[in-house]
């Protein structure tokens, strides 16, 4: 088995300068090695996001130009395990406010771009290195089973050999490689705390990511992590301003209309999902009934247990047709933000 090293941010940036090591996020501060900060080290190995990895990784120094009296030749300088963080995703609903999509299909397969708006979001997750799902499946779960099950002939061209030695030979590789998805079946009428409780034994973490199957949003998931780690409670949500439903005015005392503007940002929070939460969140949900964003919610509040990480970016909900004809139209144009892969 391999050894997983971290070294301090400094080194880091210390390796990616000479080429030696390739990474796309910095580890955050949780994760530094206080006796690996020593910059003469030349680094060379692999390095990946471990953030959302279960595997372990190996760095060392290759070429010490220090005292080598003190310090061998590929030395391990600091190792440690990589925490295995799953996302999960709530998938079950019917989507009764947009029968217009959702009366043959489930509302996380309704497409946006020509992909489903849950393979949006996974590749939103992915992008900040976590790769590993837990979809809570219910109404027309079958489909989204279908969907993951045919995706390899889907999203490739291949070969297959007919007769009694069938094989098939895919010819290209798709972006979404490595990809593991757990597909739960958490009941047709089960609330979204009921659907957590069920999928909880499928994550085996400490902490775990949690939001919707059907809104989309810049946020950077790293940062709510580090949020989250930072403030050490239970329950973190990521917070954004709504748009309102309609334009708003103000008024002098005659009634005239000093100044309009057409549905801008209200005032107030609200909860867009994004969840990071610690396992011991599991002990607040209470049965199939159980809706994960009444009772659950507020007792964490009450307990002081409950965060909110401040999202000022873009996020949209997919609810209606209406909605959902936005969300295609901004992909149209090239102008989707959450498109950060």
């Amino acid at each position: 088995m391999l050894h997983l090293v971290f070294v301090s941010q400094p080194a880091i940036r210390h390796a990616e300068g000479s080429g030696l090591v390739h990474t796309s996020h910095e580890p955050s501060s949780d994760f530094r090695c206080p006796t690996a900060g020593d910059e003469s080290f030349t680094w060379s190995g692999e390095f990946k996001d471990f953030r959302g990895s279960s595997e372990w990784l190996a760095i060392r120094d290759e070429g010490f130009r220090g005292d080598q009296t003190t310090r061998q030749r590929g030395q391990t300088v600091c190792e440690a395990k990589v925490s295995n963080v799953k996302t999960m995703i709530l998938c079950g609903g019917q989507g009764t406010r947009m029968r217009e999509e959702t009366e043959y299909r489930p509302k996380p397969l309704v497409e946006v771009g020509g992909r489903p708006i849950l393979w949006h979001i996974m590749k939103m997750y992915a992008h900040y290195g976590f790769n590993d799902f837990v979809l809570c499946l219910g109404y027309r779960g079958n489909m989204i089973k279908d969907y993951f099950l045919q995706y390899e002939a889907m999203n490739n061209d291949f070969t297959i050999s007919l007769g009694d030695r069938e094989k098939i030979e895919f010819h290209e590789t798709h972006d979404e490689q490595g990809f593991r998805v757990t597909l739960a079946d958490t009941g047709l009428h089960t609330m979204t705390g009921g659907r957590v409780q069920k999928a909880a034994r499928y994550i085996d973490d400490d902490t775990f990511l949690l939001t919707y199957g059907d809104g989309v949003a810049d946020v950077d998931i790293s940062k709510v992590i580090d949020f989250h780690h930072n403030h050490g409670k239970l329950a973190t949500l990521t917070a954004m301003r709504p748009m309102s439903r309609y334009g708003m005015l103000e008024l002098d005392s005659d009634g005239s209309v000093q100044s309009f503007a057409e549905k801008p940002r209200t005032d107030g929070w609200a909860s867009a999902g994004f969840f990071v939460l610690n396992r011991r969140v599991f002990d607040y949900l209470t049965g199939p009934t159980c809706i994960f964003e009444q009772a659950p919610l507020e007792r964490l509040a009450s307990e002081n247990q409950l965060v909110a990480y401040k999202h000022d970016g873009f996020f949209y909900a997919m609810d209606t047709f209406r909605e959902y004809q936005y969300l295609n139209e901004l992909w149209d144009k090239g102008q989707s933000p959450w498109k950060v892969w």
